[in-house]
């Protein structure tokens, strides 16, 4: 009976390791879309603007 029960709580632990996988992956893609997505969105803007271009004297 102890083999069936440790079965079960590892089958357990795999599925909560695995969902803490996928929560942590989909952790880092919204806080890269949401994190570096603005700062590129915002260069393009300036850029397209003229913002880095040297002024002309």
């Amino acid at each position: 009976m102890k083999k069936k029960k440790t079965k079960k709580i590892e089958i357990k632990s795999n599925k909560k390791n695995q969902e803490l996988g996928q929560t942590k992956n989909s952790a880092k893609l919204v806080l890269f879309v949401f994190g570096i997505g603005p700062i590129i969105g915002i260069a393009i803007f300036l850029y397209t603007k003229g913002f880095f271009n040297s002024p002309n004297m």
